[in-house]
């Protein structure tokens, strides 16, 4: 699956927050993602991104 900046994802463990939500702010060798509850950035390498998200959200 193809993956782009603005891109909401659900990711499989929640966040502290209780936020399942993240945005995707960044793409390329690492996901920079920030939380829909808290606004809290992460980033990851991508191959653990891919692994931890479960879906693609669509929110139009």
């Amino acid at each position: 699956m193809e993956y782009q900046v603005g891109d909401i994802v659900k990711l499989r463990k929640k966040h502290p927050c209780g936020s399942e939500l993240w945005e995707i702010t960044r793409v390329g060798v690492d996901f920079k993602l920030k939380c829909m509850g808290c606004s809290h950035v992460i980033m990851i390498e991508r191959q653990k991104a891919l692994k931890m998200i479960k879906a693609k959200e669509n929110l139009t």
